[in-house]
Parts: structure tokens; C-alpha cells; sequence
């Protein structure tokens, strides 16, 4: 009688500033892990630090034989940091999350037992934020709405928090692209998918990378190296102003014809502000976008390592 191999189950978290979460975490994961038999590894990616996450991540591996460390040479990310631990795990199913445990470790075990049952992708939806100031969560709101509609991919609820089979971390991997959007693209992969309901947890220690500000960036990024409606955007401003330049156009040579032509040059003024600022505004995502091309042409790496456990 054959001996049940048990399947690795690899849990990537990507950490940048968490020296004073990265032991809790470890502890938190590996305890619920080893409570419900599933055999895993825990690969903590350091995205260039500042602090002592790195020391934390020697100690913690030195410690439990599970633990396995990356550090960057220098903060490339967090798109590049689940990337890289990706590209590291052995597990047959991988699952990427917070290293502050904003999304909980006990919904990966729900998570593992629904691959088990024949789901290849189990993305993990939240069904609040926490405490966040108002204007942040408005500012969320509105990224995700935006960013859908550039998609075509629901995003209201999406986050990193996902188990993903062995063959959907294959399909990640062989991209190319330097700017990569891994909520967006785990989703376009296809596959097998369910989702899995949890509430975000407050963090322990350490405060949140996510400002306001930083989202707006994250947007900008995502939104153009995912879709081309910025530019498709562009063609529509063109549009719309060319039917009001028709209008003033016929405007115009009525009242020219009439005798009753327009003094001043307040329209002109108008017309040539307006103009201005379109001109600039497309050239300015037509840039955007070419310096995208510039990044993806030059085909430098998406990450350096600099150390490893």
C-alpha cells in the first residue's frame, strides 16, 4: 500500500519595514499550520528595508527549519517581492499575504482544503477594510472602481491574499513584463476559481506602508501597465472636443454672415486654454506610456538578491 506524499503548501510574504512583526508572524502561521497537519514553508521576501527585518528573518530561520529568507539589494516592491518568492517555493500550492497579518492565517486553512477539493485559484475577499480614515477609504473606492473598469475585472473586494495552484504560479512566472499588476493578472490567468470571505485584521505592531498618497501611485502604475484606457482616453477628449469646435465653428460663421460677428477675444482665449491643456494632458499619458515601453525594452530585473536563507 502506497504511503500518502504530503503536499507542500508554500506561503510567500513579501516585508518591507516589519522587523517587529515577522517572529509573530512566523509563530501565528506555523502554529495553525502544524495544528491542521499541512505540511508547508514560509518564505519571507525583505524588499530592501530599512530596519532589522533581515536580522529577524536570520533568526526566525535559524530557529525553524521551514523558514526561508530573500533579501532585495534594494526596495524594488511588493509586486517584485511576491514575484521572487514565488519563483523560490517548492509547494504544489502557494499562497501570498501581509507579513503584519492584516489578512488572517486561519483563512488559509479554509483556503488549502478548497485547492484540495479541485480549486486552482482561491482568492481571498475582503469583507471590510478595518480602521481607515474616511478620505483613504473614499480614495480606495474610487481606485478600485476606476481600475475595474480599466480591467474589465471586478476588483471592488480583490486584495494579495490568495492560494493559487502549482500551474497557475507557472503561468505567473513565464511573464515577462517589468511592471507587473498581480491582482489583475492572477485573475486574467483564468483557471479554476473560488473566493474566500475575511475581515482585516488589525496590525500588531509597526504602522501601514499604505497612504493615501502611495495608493494614487499604485493606481497610476497598475492602471496604465494593465490597460490602455488612458490612451483610448485621449482619442475620446479629441472627439468630444472636435464636435464643440463644430458647433462654435457654425456659430461663428452665422453670426459673420449675419453682421453680428463676435467682439473680443474672449472665445479665442478659452478656446486656446482648452486646447493647451488637452494637448499637454495627452502628451503627458502618451509619455507615460512610452517610458513604460522604455522600462520593458531596456529588460533590466524585475528584482536583485542580495542575500538568501
Amino acid at each position: 500500500m502506497k504511503k500518502e506524499v504530503k503536499k507542500i503548501l508554500s506561503i510567500i510574504l513579501p516585508a518591507f519595514n516589519e522587523e517587529m512583526n515577522i517572529r509573530y508572524a512566523c509563530n501565528e502561521i506555523s502554529k495553525i499550520m502544524i495544528s491542521e497537519q499541512i505540511t508547508f514553508e514560509l518564505i519571507f521576501v525583505d524588499d530592501g528595508s530599512k530596519d532589522a527585518t533581515w536580522e529577524s528573518i536570520e533568526k526566525v530561520s535559524k530557529e525553524n527549519s521551514f523558514v526561508h529568507g530573500i533579501s532585495f539589494s534594494r526596495n524594488f516592491g511588493k509586486e517584485a517581492a511576491l514575484i521572487a518568492g514565488l519563483s523560490v517555493s517548492k509547494g504544489e500550492c502557494c499562497a501570498v499575504m501581509d507579513c503584519d497579518l492584516q489578512h488572517p492565517p486561519q483563512t488559509l486553512v479554509k483556503m488549502y482544503h478548497l485547492w484540495e477539493e479541485g480549486y486552482e485559484i482561491v482568492e481571498g475577499v475582503k469583507t471590510s477594510r478595518g480602521k481607515e480614515s474616511i478620505f483613504h477609504k473614499i480614495a480606495a473606492k474610487s481606485f478600485y472602481q476606476i481600475i475595474s473598469r480599466a480591467t474589465g475585472i471586478d476588483m471592488s473586494r480583490t486584495s494579495d491574499f490568495k492560494l493559487m495552484d502549482r500551474k497557475v504560479v507557472d503561468c505567473l512566472l513565464i511573464m515577462q513584463e517589468k511592471a507587473m499588476f498581480f491582482r489583475a493578472l492572477s485573475s486574467w490567468v483564468g483557471f479554476c476559481k473560488t473566493q474566500v470571505e475575511f475581515d482585516v485584521q488589525q496590525r500588531i505592531a509597526g504602522k501601514t506602508k499604505w497612504s493615501t498618497k502611495s495608493l494614487m501611485k499604485y493606481a497610476v502604475t497598475n492602471i496604465t501597465s494593465f490597460s490602455t484606457l488612458p490612451m483610448q482616453m485621449v482619442t475620446g477628449l479629441g472627439i468630444v472636443y472636435l464636435f464643440f469646435a463644430i458647433i462654435l465653428f457654425i456659430q461663428t460663421i452665422t453670426k459673420y454672415i449675419s453682421g453680428a460677428a463676435l467682439e473680443g477675444f474672449s472665445t479665442v482665449i478659452i478656446l486656446l486654454l482648452l486646447t493647451g491643456s488637452l494637448v499637454m494632458i495627452s502628451l503627458g499619458i502618451l509619455g507615460y506610456y512610452m517610458a513604460k515601453i522604455y522600462d520593458e525594452v531596456r529588460n533590466r530585473p524585475r528584482y536583485i538578491i542580495s542575500k538568501t536563507l
